[in-house]
């Protein structure tokens, strides 16, 4: 009994020793904190993780999947001159006017293998040269392919070799309060990845594009993010982030991109046909006021009500009339003009669609076939 306590001892008091040695020296091994010297301050340093372990919560693999994708813009104009600034007279009171080319700053999403870029229109209108600059530091020369001042959406296309395409996400799926990441270059200091949540969505009037379907996120975006992406958890995008509200320049929580499935559209109007296709009905919408709905005898609580109708026009050969209030076109709710003009441009022109209106204290129902809608009139 006594060898056997002995070797007990013995035992536990060499274990000891060695957890000891350990513990002093190399307290990783057991996960814990270890403790080195820097100069006379001794510190904890955290036990050594597995470099390819993605922590709880972490956007990594969604940051590295679209990153790749997304480019930033460089654009110059030539400065425009004054009419008399090679007058010597004017030199001499004024200086030379103008002769400092304009510089921009934009970001882009590869969408294509082929070189297709999506972009705000804003971000290269106007532009004389455009260079884009990829994630791996490659640079080409990128041309315009078209672009749609409705959406303020353009398409770039640049030639160059093994091009990281992101994943389109569905939009139409999106709920206030799901995660996004924004991604872009604000401020030109390089490639940038913030992370918000989706505050709003059906944002519109807001006086920025004549076509308005915004989602609203509080990711930071900043000048120099317009183009960029707006991608889930996934990394699949999302949308284009177009604008802010900000009264300093800078983000103050309100960001809004163009969803993903209106930027695919106008992405694969431009590359099959030069230019984005749009339904029209030919109607005069209006809001939907107590004032105009006594006005013409109608009892709707919600919709768009019509105050003319164009003569011979798609929506007239199906029959609206003035005074009907749209609340339905294809299956969608619509609650006001924005909304109705946005769901007739993604109509199909010639295809019919169903529109419920309110008339008078009935419901009637239409099939209406939209026509192509007119390029809006320049002003002379």
């Amino acid at each position: 009994m006594k060898k056997v306590w002995l070797l007990f001892s013995q035992t536990a008091t060499v274990l000891l020793a060695a957890y000891f040695v350990v513990a002093t020296l190399k307290p990783e091994w057991l996960g814990r904190p270890s403790t080195a010297q820097v100069g006379t301050v001794s510190v904890v340093q955290a036990p050594l993780a597995n470099p390819s372990a993605v922590p709880a919560g972490s956007f990594r693999l969604a940051a590295q999947a679209a990153s790749a994708a997304v480019v930033s813009i460089n654009t110059s104009k030539g400065a425009s001159q004054h009419p008399n600034s090679n007058d010597p007279w004017f030199k001499f009171f004024f200086g030379d006017q103008g002769t400092q080319p304009q510089v921009g700053l934009g970001s882009g999403v590869i969408v294509s293998a082929s070189g297709y870029i999506l972009t705000n229109n804003h971000v290269v209108e106007g532009a004389d040269e455009i260079e884009v600059v990829l994630n791996d530091s490659r640079r080409a020369v990128a041309k315009v392919i078209g672009t749609d001042p409705d959406s303020d959406l353009a398409v770039l296309k640049i030639e160059q070799d093994k091009l990281p395409v992101i994943v389109l996400g569905n939009s139409d799926a999106l709920q206030v309060g799901d995660q996004v990441l924004a991604i872009g270059n604000p401020f030109g200091v390089g490639q940038t990845v913030t992370s918000g949540i989706i505050s709003a969505l059906g944002r519109n009037q807001l006086g920025i594009n004549t076509f308005e379907n915004f989602i609203q996120t509080d990711a930071a975006i900043n000048p120099g993010n317009s183009g960029g992406a707006l991608v889930d958890t996934n990394g699949n995008l999302l949308g284009i982030n177009t604008a802010i509200y900000s009264r300093s320049g800078g983000s103050m929580g309100i960001g809004f991109a163009i969803p993903v499935s209106t930027a695919k559209l106008v992405l694969e109007g431009i590359v099959k046909d030069g230019q984005v296709t749009r339904g029209w009905i030919g109607v005069e919408p209006n809001e939907l006021s107590p004032e105009l709905a006594e006005t013409f005898g109608v009892k709707a609580q919600k919709g768009v009500i019509i105050t003319g109708v164009l003569q011979d026009g798609p929506a007239a050969r199906a029959g609206i009339r003035p005074g009907d209030v749209v609340t339905t076109v294809s299956g969608k709710q619509v609650t006001n003009v924005s909304e109705l003009l946005s769901t007739v441009a993604a109509l199909k022109p010639g295809t019919p669609s169903a529109f419920e209106l309110q008339r008078g204290d009935g419901k009637v129902t239409l099939d209406v076939s939209p026509g192509v809608r007119p390029k809006p009139r320049r002003a002379p």
